[in-house]
């Protein structure tokens, strides 16, 4: 199917979204804050309801009868009996957690008449825990900060760090999270730590994501190691090992050069243990890294209902995936000194009006240096790097791929488009990833 613009018909997210299986990936805070985001993005449609029963189900495990209530309103009564509001389990709930509230901030009072300060910064922790489970991340957050004043070793500031840097996930409040995070990574046993130190990048990666700046997002994800995202899956509803995947390598492929492509990514040992989560991505990545372009963007494509209830990548999905295809199509082109406009928008599943209008905006905005011949619908141009100086060397161009190119892995479903010669009258090269490679460079 041909779109304009080269965006794909998005399919039913119902249809095409396992709920149950995405929402298994997570515990807690995690998983509940994901299902009710879901809902939120599914109004009206069948997924919303699986959503609140699901996130129903997940809260009667917590003390956080609030929001219970709120996910049971919601549903209204269209789930049956099952989800009518349990006030017997609200009453004996609400009754434990005050009970339990009044003996924490007893012993917190003791504690602070003692003057031990180690006393009083667990006596905050354990009610900043307490508050966490209910529900209550605002006072969480207060306690998990007043126990700054009562740190007296590093790993305490690293503790203490860590606990607000969730709560401010969960906020939205990522200018405290970056505080937090800097002030983590100064403490010299968080030095001295790699997983530790692996937590704080990936926090880093989603304050970085969440302003728009995703080369740096990209560098930060994939400084986390596949222990440290386990780690992290405990924390808020973020960052579990698909999740640093996912965002660092979309990240990546829309910002980072091949250069660090290859070296962060794709030969990037700890962050490829990361990918083995997400198989999807793993090939989407690997296509688009030996520009087999069409097979990367159907991968992106499926994958896309999923991201779209992602809470942190909800709002990015479109840009990360433009800025994708913008790649895609610059280092498509980049070797070759005409392309033929039809093949091309063939190859990359769109129109060729969709196509021109995609190749105008990228040599508008300087990302491409050619021309486009709608006459003859032809996309010219003099190519860079080591194309630049064939081209200015006189090199002549075959009409139609050389027997050199028969083991290229895109011969099979590139259109017949004019190939560069690896020099002036010598045989012709591929236009596979080692070649793609000098011709970028």
């Amino acid at each position: 199917m041909e779109v304009e613009m080269g965006q794909p018909a998005q399919p039913q997210q119902e249809e095409a979204f396992d709920l149950e299986a995405y929402a298994a990936n997570y515990s807690g805070h995690a998983r509940i804050s994901r299902l009710l985001f879901a809902a939120d993005q599914s109004a009206g449609k069948p997924l919303e309801l699986e959503a609140l029963k699901l996130a129903a189900d997940a809260l009667k495990r917590t003390d956080d009868t609030q929001r219970y209530a709120e996910v049971i309103e919601r549903i209204g009564g269209r789930a049956g009996p099952q989800y009518a509001l349990d006030s017997e389990w609200i009453e004996r709930t609400e009754r434990a957690s005050e009970q339990k509230q009044d003996r924490l901030e007893s012993e917190l009072g003791v504690y602070k008449s003692n003057l031990i300060k180690e006393s009083i910064r667990m006596g905050h922790n354990q009610l900043g825990d307490f508050f966490y489970s209910r529900g209550d991340l605002q006072s969480a957050f207060k306690h998990y900060m007043r126990t700054r004043d009562y740190c007296t070793t590093g790993r305490h500031i690293i503790h203490m760090c860590l606990q607000v840097v969730r709560c401010s996930i969960e906020l939205g409040n990522y200018i405290h999270l970056s505080n937090y995070v800097q002030k983590a990574e100064t403490t010299p046993e968080a030095q001295t730590d790699p997983i530790v130190m692996s937590k704080l990048a990936a926090a880093s990666g989603l304050y970085c994501l969440e302003q728009g700046r995703y080369k740096a997002a990209a560098l930060k994800f994939t400084e986390a190691t596949l222990a440290a995202a386990a780690g992290l899956q405990q924390q808020a509803a973020s960052n579990a090992a698909a999740d640093v995947a996912v965002y660092g390598a979309l990240c990546g492929m829309a910002a980072l050069t091949r250069a660090e492509l290859s070296a962060r990514l794709v030969r990037n040992v700890a962050f490829r243990e990361l990918l083995e989560a997400v198989p999807e991505v793993r090939e989407a990545l690997s296509d688009f890294y030996a520009s087999n372009y069409t097979s990367c963007l159907n991968h992106l494509d499926r994958m896309r209902p999923q991201l779209a209830l992602d809470p942190h990548l909800h709002d990015h999905v479109a840009p990360l995936y433009q800025a994708v295809r913008n790649k895609a199509l610059t280092q498509y082109a980049a070797p070759f000194a005409a392309l033929d406009l039809n093949g091309m928008a063939a190859f990359f599943n769109t129109s060729v009006g969709g196509l021109e209008k995609e190749l105008a905006a990228l040599i508008g905005s300087q990302q491409i240096k050619a021309r486009i011949d709608s006459h003859a619908k032809v996309r010219r141009g003099a190519g860079t790097g080591r194309a630049a100086g064939q081209l200015a060397a006189g090199a002549r161009w075959p009409a139609s791929p050389c027997p050199a190119v028969v083991g290229c892995r895109r011969r099979a479903t590139l259109p017949p488009l004019v190939l560069l010669p690896s020099s002036p009258g010598t045989a012709y090269t591929c236009c596979c990833a080692p070649w793609l490679d000098a011709a970028l460079s």
